[in-house]
């Protein structure tokens, strides 16, 4: 009797002992949902600053101050994040009216062959400059990147040399650029910092294009291809801009935060997991946005490098097959109908000098002067679709070749704003005129200049003793409305 009593004991125990093992288990289970996001954010981005490959920093956009640094020097491989610098160039094209939203972007067979993810436009195949753009941000289109740099540098070994001198230029002085869209080389490499100076430099030079980075998805054929950034809409205040991953390289990602007139850039490179960089990434907002500043700074932390606009030619008919993608952003899309198109590729001398941002304590190097690339469109027989950029030929004219004789004048030196580029000399100071007048005393005693150069004239006021002062003026003329640069001459 005493056994069996002894047996029904134990059992009523065991079973008593599984209930509390099965309630403790639904307790923290229960307690584990209504916490969970911020314990796996805790442990991921606590596991992801002890991986050995990690990298981060995190700058205040409006002033340029470091606000966190680990690693942030050290060489690492960009994977995808190298198609930053392929828009910058991208931009920089559409700005200075060498090519147009609506321009064909073809497709080579070396283009067409890389590696996924990709659009998966066969050789000869076209798709707009925008779809091109659009293909990049959200989906990370390899063979769309490379189609971009063929169209812009004429052969991606030559677009490559052109990315890098670009990133020195902007004070990337440890980035190396090998290939348009980050596919593994291992020659190809860059640091946290440079990263975030690229970050900095979108935003800051190309406001009415950036917008593109906060697209969330878009139309493609038929097709909807949705971002791999998945912090933009999740996270209050993040407006793009990539992110980046291979084996070597690991799960990296560049964020642009603004929030209530803060404003940062976070970089991770070297991630474990796309999960444990995006809970890095959150974690490093959290932390420092609240410590950026909410006023003062300099609207130029990255010197800007002055476009060389090219004269335009006729407008070229967009194909049917690439045109009316359907975008669906955050920010507003760019003006589609302000860009003119052009048959010149210049990439010309850049001069930047030293940067006052504490980020960019240097001396910038001086861009050796690089080839014009002539770009010429083929000849088709109706009703061929929009005529396609070939590459360019070998004996390529230089830039001081193109000038035009009246340029060979006495050029002023110092430091200059540009505002603008007409076609005629008058327009180029009917330009100046209505400038000055809005721009005040930074601008009283400016020396208005049309500067001729290959069949345009730039529209500059010169006379300004250094960047400061020049920068001034520059930043007066924007409250007014007026775009321009300030620029070594």
């Amino acid at each position: 009797m005493q056994a069996k009593s002894r047996i029904v004991l134990r059992s009523v125990s065991s079973v008593s002992l599984s209930r509390s093992r099965n309630f403790l288990i639904r307790a923290i289970t229960a307690l584990s949902l209504a916490t969970g996001i911020v314990i796996a954010d805790t442990i991921d981005a606590d596991a992801e600053a002890a991986n050995p490959k990690y990298a981060g920093i995190v700058v205040d956009a409006k002033t340029g101050n470091v606000l966190y640094s680990e690693n942030a020097d050290r060489l690492q491989y960009p994977a995808s994040l190298t198609k930053m610098m392929t828009l910058y160039l991208t931009f920089e094209a559409l700005e200075q009216g060498r090519i147009r939203l609506d321009t064909p972007v073809p497709f080579s067979a070396h283009a067409s062959g890389q590696a996924p993810t990709k659009l998966g436009v066969r050789p000869g195949g076209t798709v707009t400059v925008e779809q091109a753009i659009l293909g990049l941000v959200t989906l990370s289109a390899n063979d769309a990147s490379t189609a971009l740099g063929e169209l812009l540098g004429g052969s991606e070994e030559r677009f490559a040399q052109i990315m890098t001198a670009k990133a020195h230029a902007l004070g990337m002085t440890r980035t190396t650029y090998r290939n348009a869209n980050g596919l593994p080389n291992t020659a190809q490499m860059t640091t946290a910092r440079d990263q975030a100076r690229l970050g900095i430099a979108l935003r800051q030079h190309f406001p009415q294009y950036y917008g593109y980075f906060s697209t969330q998805s878009f139309k493609f054929g038929n097709r909807i291809i949705r971002s791999h950034n998945r912090l933009v809409g999740s996270v209050r205040g993040v407006d793009g801009i990539k992110t980046g991953y291979t084996r070597a390289a690991g799960f990296n990602l560049v964020s642009s935060v603004q929030v209530d007139g803060k404003s940062i850039v976070g970089v991770v490179l070297g991630g474990a997991s796309t999960p444990a960089r995006d809970n890095q990434m959150r974690k490093l907002i959290a932390a420092y946005l609240p410590k950026a500043s909410s006023r003062g700074g300099s609207s130029d932390l990255i010197a800007q490098t002055a476009p060389q606009p090219a004269a335009p030619v006729a407008e070229t008919p967009v194909s049917s097959a690439v045109a009316g993608a359907s975008v669906s952003r955050t920010a507003s899309a760019p003006d589609t109908h302000s860009q003119p198109e052009s048959a010149q590729v210049a990439f010309a001398d850049v001069a930047q000098p030293k940067s006052e941002n504490p980020l960019l304590q240097q001396e910038m190097p001086v861009v050796k002067k690089v080839k014009t690339q002539a770009i010429k469109q083929a000849s088709v027989a109706a009703p061929t679709p929009a005529p396609a950029y070939v590459p360019p030929e070998q004996g390529d004219t230089s830039v001081d070749e193109l000038t035009t004789a009246s340029t060979k004048e006495a050029q002023p030196t110092g430091w200059a704003v540009q505002i603008g580029v007409s076609a005629s000399r008058e327009g180029a100071m009917d330009l100046l005129d209505s400038a000055k007048s809005k721009g005040g005393k930074a601008l009283r005693s400016a020396k208005p200049i049309a500067l001729a150069n290959a069949g345009s004239y730039r529209a500059r006021f010169g006379g300004f003793d250094d960047q400061r002062a020049a920068v001034n003026a520059c930043n007066a003329l924007k409250r007014a409305g007026v775009k321009c640069w300030a620029m070594a001459q």
